[in-house]
């Protein structure tokens, strides 16, 4: 595939690993309606190819991303005056363009690494909850800032900030609107590790090479939809019913065969499944909602 290009990103894959990068740095790569539809195509474009079988995110620059980009001033997020695009539309209100991106990368079928580099503010922090790892530059700043804008959560951080690091918190830190230092946010649960800034991509990368490397794509895929989507069911038989079907499904693929050929042999798996054609028919067992 050749690598699209974009106005706002950089896309670099080498080998299995993609590397999106917020490229705005002269905006501390603030957050635009362009950026977010460009951050949703490359989810699409990702998705669609079997040779990316993890992604990482960081920010251009020493952001990694500012929030929302005020330069339109005190009416930023003013519906009255800001123009509202048709993908953004639904019922009676503008549909929040944050959680449009949420919902695109809760959605995805690879798994999801943030690499923080810097300050991530507003949708720069609410975009990281629906990924997967979550590492930071010691240096990196994260704040839920919208009370101190005068606005409240956006990107589905109503869902996702308390499940990622309990009720407790979410509300300490969104009803304070603070900004958190790294080893704060690491003692939350909302980081995985902290890192020297030169070595915060070589670790973002690491890591997504040793699910690459290691785990057959489809199970990878059903895995990370199975996680996020069962925090919301209502009682685990729903997560026995769907369990129940993707090992009667997966148990009789090559894959399968695979993994236990390889673990037997002490060598490397070479899993044949590919995301894009091989997802069993139990994917995807839930209705997704209207808005």
């Amino acid at each position: 595939m050749t690598a699209p290009v974009f106005d706002t990103l950089q896309w670099a894959r080498e080998g299995p690993v993609l590397t999106i990068t917020l490229n705005r740095p002269q905006a501390l790569n603030a957050m635009t309606a362009p950026m977010r539809r460009e951050l949703c195509r490359a989810l699409d474009l990702a998705d669609a190819d079997d040779a990316v079988r993890a992604i990482v995110f960081t920010g251009a620059g020493r952001a990694y991303c500012a929030g929302a980009d005020l330069s339109a001033g005190a009416t930023t997020f003013d519906p009255a005056t800001q123009a509202l695009h048709a993908d953004e539309t639904g019922g009676d209100c503008g549909r929040d363009g944050g959680g449009l991106l949420a919902l695109r990368l809760f959605a995805s079928t690879k798994p999801l690494i943030a690499a923080v580099n810097g300050a991530a503010v507003g949708v720069g922090a609410s975009m990281l909850l629906p990924m997967d790892i979550r590492i930071a530059s010691r240096e990196a700043r994260i704040g839920f800032v919208f009370t101190r804008r005068g606005i409240v959560p956006d990107a589905c951080a109503s869902w996702f900030l308390p499940r990622v690091v309990g009720i407790g918190r979410a509300l300490e830190w969104s009803l304070s609107g603070r900004l958190l230092a790294a080893d704060e946010a690491l003692a939350g649960g909302l980081l995985r590790e902290l890192c020297a800034p030169d070595e915060l991509l070589p670790r973002a990368r690491a890591l997504a090479l040793e699910i690459a490397d290691n785990a057959a794509p489809v199970s990878v895929a059903l895995t990370r939809q199975m996680m996020w989507r069962m925090l919301g069911a209502a009682h685990p038989m729903e997560a026995h019913r769907v369990e129940s079907r993707a090992i009667a499904q997966r148990g009789a693929t090559a894959d399968a065969r695979e993994g236990v050929a390889a673990f037997l042999e002490k060598r490397a798996p070479h899993f044949p499944g590919r995301v894009g054609a091989d997802l069993p028919p139990v994917y995807p067992w839930w209705q997704e909602p209207d808005f």
